[in-house]
């Protein structure tokens, strides 16, 4: 139930376009046209496995080519998790434009009209873009966790098309390299604080090598490309609006209609904390013998912290936690020292009362907080930095889920059916 609306356009140069009749012979030159060709889209996701939308991507007179708008679709079939493979299908609808003369022209892959791009040309098979059906197999990898790098993961993307992916790959003036319908791309997702993301991508769509910068926080992105970067300005003979660089822009909202936040967060792949080996400390040079004074008197208690670890604690009659055989104040050793583990207490979106969205299924807050006991739980997964902790021998989808507020105290979600 995400809904997502895009804007995006480029800067195209038409300073020598080739212009046919309908037997195929050029009959004239066009002067010089610098314009901004957009289009827009929208689309709405299902069941967090499937997308819909349509496309808005021209509007001219009948004469001119008239109105371009298409319809596309597509379904996840495998959903990468945490360095995984995904896998999906689509297929994508575009009109063709008519320019009033009976012929059937194709929609190009520029999204613009041209009366150039013909259904059927003369010693040629026909060309059909109307429809396009592709499969993409994606990877994502966590990035390198180095201290002089920031957190980021990268996907890689490879696939192949029909339709606007391949057809027009025998046409001179529509193509320089012979598609064959393969695509590929990858992306450098660089985490910027702890919601915005910076995306440094690069694709081959099957015509065009292109390269792009996006920054993606809370919903809204905005991005900047470099289009058919393979090619450069052609120096003589067939010149070609298909064969020249472009600048291109977007910009993008996506809302969310059912769950909280309205506008979704973008975020890492979940990383895992190191373990921790403590080692014993070296021998000191002198030793120095005291006596210690009484313990301070306080009850036994067994305090389960987010690692799934059980320690003992004594809780003195006025409410301090006492550690250690000498019944120290935890309070007087903080920060130098504390329990183990990560805590939801101060994150925000704890403090928010967020949902947790959890291997596809939404887990609720519920009210007032509580103990645990270490034995009777297990880890399943981690949420922002925090473990998830749900029953033992619990079936999936779990009912119930355990999130450490603070070491001792654990908030329950559960299910949202």
């Amino acid at each position: 139930m995400m809904i997502t609306g895009t804007y995006s356009g480029f800067i195209m140069d038409l300073s020598r376009t080739i212009e046919v009749d309908r037997s195929g012979n050029q009959t004239s030159f066009a002067g010089p046209n610098r314009e901004f060709f957009s289009d827009a889209s929208f689309a709405l996701g299902l069941f967090d496995r499937i997308e819909i939308g349509t496309t808005l991507q021209s509007f001219n007179e009948p004469d001119s080519g008239g109105d371009v708008w298409g319809i596309f679709g597509r379904a996840q079939l495998v959903k990468p998790q945490d360095q995984g493979l995904g896998l999906a299908l689509g297929a994508r609808y575009v009109t063709a434009p008519d320019f009033g003369d009976g012929i059937v022209y194709q929609p190009t892959r520029l999204g613009i009209s041209d009366n150039r791009f013909r259904k059927s040309y003369a010693g040629l098979r026909d060309v059909n873009t109307n429809l396009s059906l592709y499969g993409a197999a994606t990877i994502q990898i966590q990035g390198f966790d180095q201290g002089f790098l920031p957190d980021h993961d990268i996907t890689l993307t490879g696939g192949y098309g029909s339709g606007m992916f391949k057809d027009g790959d025998e046409l001179e003036f529509y193509h320089s390299i012979d598609s064959g319908g393969w695509f590929f791309g990858s992306a450098v997702h660089i985490g910027v604080g702890d919601s915005a993301l910076l995306t440094l991508m690069s694709e081959y769509d099957g015509f065009d090598v292109n390269l792009g910068v996006q920054f993606d926080v809370a919903g809204i992105r905005i991005g900047a490309q470099y289009l058919a970067a393979n090619y450069s300005e052609p120096l003589g003979g067939h010149y070609s609006e298909y064969w020249k660089p472009k600048l291109g822009v977007m910009g993008s909202v996506a809302l969310r209609l059912k769950d909280k936040p309205l506008l979704p967060r973008p975020s890492l792949m979940e990383r895992t904390e190191p373990d921790t080996i403590i080692l014993p400390a070296p021998p000191p040079d002198t030793v120095r013998i005291e006596i210690a004074p009484p313990a301070r008197e306080g009850a036994l208690f067994s305090m389960c912290l987010s690692t799934g670890e059980t320690v003992q604690v004594r809780l003195a009659p006025q409410g301090d936690t006492l550690i250690g055989p000498e019944r120290i104040p935890l309070r007087a050793l903080r920060p130098i020292l504390d329990f183990a583990g990560t805590y939801a207490g101060a994150a925000q979106w704890f403090v928010r009362d967020d949902p947790i969205h959890f291997e596809e299924q939404v887990y609720e807050k519920t009210i007032g907080e509580g103990p645990v006991d270490c034995e009777q739980i297990m880890r399943v997964g981690r949420y922002f930095g925090v473990g998830i902790f749900t029953p033992r021998n619990a079936d999936r989808p779990f009912e119930t889920l355990y999130i450490a507020v603070r070491p001792g105290v654990w908030q329950t979600y559960f299910y949202r059916h």
